[in-house]
């Protein structure tokens, strides 16, 4: 189980978890010349690889091919109707997945990291105990102990997950089939690319969301945007429901719904938020503590209660993203090492949703803006007008752009950057920077954009935030 002679050892970190914070911890940690301790109990990658974010895009690109084949007769390439061969791309997703994991495994390997193959439960004095899965059992320690044993998916009573017809992310990348109707459980960023990548692969697809609104917390218009092009795709989007149980038949079932007829489907797909990881991780009498949600508290370095201990990731309160694990691995081992360390600020994160359209935004939203005392105001280009989104036929969006407004009512400090469309996760980069060092509009306005780009939109969203503009 451990590559020591005596399955014992002391080190300079050690981490409990292999997804994006433990091994990004790992990695740079060891890139500083530290001894590093990596125990992962599956494989490294986490659920970001294996389950997660790279499997998911894989597919939702899967059906980016498929969209594009079936309308390339209006680029004058005429093809026979698309035919989807789901075994190859299943084994296309578990190539990619593949690839990356041995790439990963042989940098961890190169940067001389210790790694571990167990669960990993914190002891007293730092310690934790390494336990295989052939029962065998080994003891480490560190001068530090960073917690980043992840999350899994969150389930509702009344839908047991079995695999076969009630399934949550885990099992929907492990499916041989598409179901032919498909009933998706939450409306939030998982939920609705879950939806939107069946739904272009043709599957009838449902979204049942209990809040108002799919997608909580984005920017109105541009939820506004997904809204449209869900209900121009047949996506059946129900807000404001209540799901009570389902009734398995001979191949699907059948959802009971509060005050709405029934559902009959052939899947459901549960994707309502993932939990902590941290019932198995003996934090009893560590000094550690929990809250009700299972969270680990800790502050904004990621110190936990207990001395020299430090969580990341999705096991505390935090954005659930890889990138922000990222950087809360690097903002912990700059600790380590006595550099300026500079707290993740949650709140200009930058989010990224891969349905089609693309959401990304970062910053405040409109609606947040006001609720937090700003005056402001607000620009908005949508992609009709735009040369490179009319080129590869992308058109459906917006870029919409918030800044405060001044005492003398011109538009200052950008606030938000919120954008629906054409691969827009590719684009966020300059709201993100605009946002993150607070960058004024007249500032952002003076930057040249290259055309004919996409990046135009946004270069034009924030230049008519000056009183002048190019094209509107």
């Amino acid at each position: 189980m451990v590559p020591t002679a005596e399955n014992q050892g002391h080190f300079d970190v050690v981490i409990v978890g292999g997804g994006p914070g433990g091994y990004a911890a790992a990695l740079y940690g060891a890139a500083a010349g530290l001894q590093i301790a990596l125990v992962e109990k599956d494989k490294v990658g986490g659920t970001c690889l294996h389950r997660g974010c790279i499997p998911a895009k894989e597919l939702l690109e899967t059906a980016h091919v498929y969209r594009t084949v079936t309308d390339s007769a209006k680029y004058g390439v005429v093809s026979s109707e698309p035919k989807l061969d789901f075994s190859t791309t299943m084994a296309r997703k578990q190539e990619v997945i593949d690839q990356l994991f041995n790439g990963l495994s042989g940098l961890i390997k190169s940067r001389k990291i210790t790694s571990y193959a167990g669960t990993g439960r914190l002891g007293a004095g730092r310690s934790v105990t390494v336990t295989g899965a052939d029962g065998s059992s080994a003891e480490i320690s560190g001068d530090v102990v960073i917690l980043a044993s992840g999350s899994v998916p969150r389930t509702i009573p009344g839908f047991e997950v079995d695999g076969r017809v009630v399934l949550t992310s885990d099992e929907v990348f492990e499916l041989t089939e598409l179901p032919a109707r498909v009933a998706v459980i939450g409306g939030g960023a998982i939920g609705c690319e879950f939806a939107s990548m069946m739904s272009d692969l043709g599957s009838e697809v449902t979204v049942l969301e209990a809040l108002p609104q799919i997608l909580p917390g984005v920017d109105k218009d541009v939820v506004s945007v997904i809204l449209r092009s869900f209900k121009r795709r047949a996506i059946d989007v129900r807000t404001g429901v209540r799901v009570l149980g389902h009734t398995p038949g001979h191949t699907g079932t059948t959802i009971q719904l509060e005050g709405s007829d029934d559902l009959e489907v052939d899947a459901v797909i549960v994707s309502v938020g993932r939990k902590p990881l941290s019932d198995n991780l003996g934090l009893d009498g560590t000094g550690v503590t929990v809250d009700e949600r299972g969270f680990v508290v800790v502050d904004q370095l990621c110190r936990t209660a207990a001395e020299g201990v430090f969580a990341i990731g999705d096991l505390v309160a935090t954005p659930g993203l890889a990138h922000v694990g990222y950087a809360e691995a690097i903002l912990v081992i700059k600790q380590l090492l006595g550099e300026p360390a500079v707290p993740v600020d949650y709140g200009k994160v930058a989010w990224c949703i891969y349905c089609h359209p693309e959401v990304a935004f970062v910053g405040l939203s409109e609606q947040a803006a006001v609720d937090a005392g700003y005056d402001v105001v607000t620009s908005k280009h949508r992609w009709m007008g735009n040369s490179r989104a009319l080129i590869v036929g992308e058109t459906e969006g917006l870029v919409k752009v918030i800044a405060e407004k001044g005492p003398d009512g011109a538009a200052g400090r950008i606030l938000g950057v919120h954008m629906a469309g054409p691969w827009v996760t590719e684009q966020l980069g300059q709201g993100y920077l605009a946002v993150n060092w607070e960058a004024t509009v007249p500032e952002v306005a003076h930057l040249i954009q290259p055309h004919p780009s996409l990046s135009e939109n946004f270069g034009e969203t924030v230049l008519s935030l000056t009183g002048r503009s190019l094209n509107s």
